[in-house]
């Protein structure tokens, strides 16, 4: 380790940390992984031969003075406790999304974040990759003109994954929040701040039976209390309007339908939960009744695929160097309060106004 990298204690050890690990280590330069800690000590000491770092507790990671920054790859319903005590040990933090379970909680330690001088990134990083920000440069560069609406339709098939993840039958784990993050979090950043959702929100299958060979509930009737189907209508705080719909009880393979309409084209935008994926547009003709194939503006190079971990790379940066940080809190809280608000309308029948503005920080995003 020395004073170009930022030394980081990893905790969780479930599906999603290898792809960190792995990027962590060998493409981010800037991290130096020196240790990781689990629920269940041998997972951690799994993962710690695996990619030979040091396997600890909790306490010893956040008593270890040559960690400063700490990634929490936990389930949502796990981060608040464990974040909080991270920053009360004057530790930076990274999280997988969302910031935490309930949206009290997230502006809890946003505060606390801020308090302390501390940085608080969460996941999902995914609209710093090529295809969202070539998207953005698009649109800031008028290529599409005067953008007026958006229109978000995807779908998943919740079976398999409610059989293979119990984190997705808890608080914070339903389709909005555990998916429709990803669509939100990038609709924010290339459009702005949201200022009022209004949504219907459905759970028709509450019940499961687990069919997956193996699985310790195979074949038993599982409570999957979560919503699965979201449609809403979104206000963006500068008037551009538009829908948003997510149903995961339809067929796997996500089909991504995200499409941003301005006075000059329209946008086509990839899976917002990759990092992969080309940009297209469809420009507007003078033959204006001629059908007009939409053109490729961008795509990734081969091999650029999963660059989860660049969250952690870009706050190690601004740590080191005091750059702008962009997967900041403060975006991370606003995007909580809007999903936090499809879900209540949806039970109220109505529109919800949103208070916070992710738009409102400093250049570094330092609280």
């Amino acid at each position: 380790m020395d004073k170009k990298t930022v030394c980081v204690g990893v905790v969780g050890a479930g599906a999603i940390s290898d792809i960190y690990f792995e990027n962590m280590i060998n493409r981010f330069d800037n991290l130096y992984v020196k240790s990781v800690c689990a629920g269940h000590l041998a997972s951690a000491q799994k993962k710690a031969e695996k990619y030979r770092i040091s396997a600890t507790t909790l306490e010893e990671m956040l008593a270890d003075p040559e960690i400063k920054l700490v990634v929490n790859l936990t389930p949502a319903h796990a981060h608040y406790g464990i974040i909080k005590a991270a920053l009360e040990h004057g530790k930076h933090v990274y999280t997988e999304k969302t910031l935490t379970d309930d949206l009290k909680k997230s502006e809890e330690l946003v505060s606390l974040a801020r308090e302390k001088g501390l940085y608080l990134g969460s996941a999902p990083e995914t609209f710093l990759g090529g295809a969202l920000q070539y998207a953005k440069k698009v649109i800031e560069e008028g290529l599409i003109g005067e953008i007026n609406s958006f229109s978000i339709s995807a779908n998943r098939n919740n079976d398999m994954l409610l059989d293979a993840y119990a984190y997705m039958r808890q608080p914070g784990g339903g389709i909005v929040c555990d998916y429709g993050v990803y669509y939100c979090t990038a609709l924010v950043t290339l459009l702005g701040s949201v200022k009022r959702v209004g949504s219907i929100v459905r759970t028709p299958y509450p019940t499961h039976i687990n069919t997956m060979p193996g699985n310790p509930l195979e074949g038993q009737l599982m409570e999957t209390p979560n919503e699965s189907e979201v449609s809403a209508i979104m206000q963006m705080a500068n008037g551009i309007t538009g829908t948003f719909h997510i149903n995961a009880d339809s067929i796997f393979a996500d089909q991504a339908f995200f499409y941003i309409y301005g006075t000059k084209g329209i946008l086509i935008l990839p899976d917002p939960n990759q990092f992969a994926g080309p940009v297209r547009l469809i420009r507007q003709t003078e033959e204006f009744w001629k059908h007009t194939e939409p053109e490729i503006l961008w795509k990734p190079e081969e091999g650029e695929v999963n660059f989860r971990g660049i969250g952690p790379s870009e706050m190690a940066e601004t740590i080191l160097h005091g750059t702008p940080y962009r997967a900041t809190a403060e975006l991370a809280c606003h995007v909580h309060e809007v999903l936090t608000a499809m879900l209540a309308g949806g039970e109220e029948g109505a529109f919800k106004d949103i208070f916070s503005d992710a738009c409102k920080r400093d250049e570094t995003g330092r609280f």
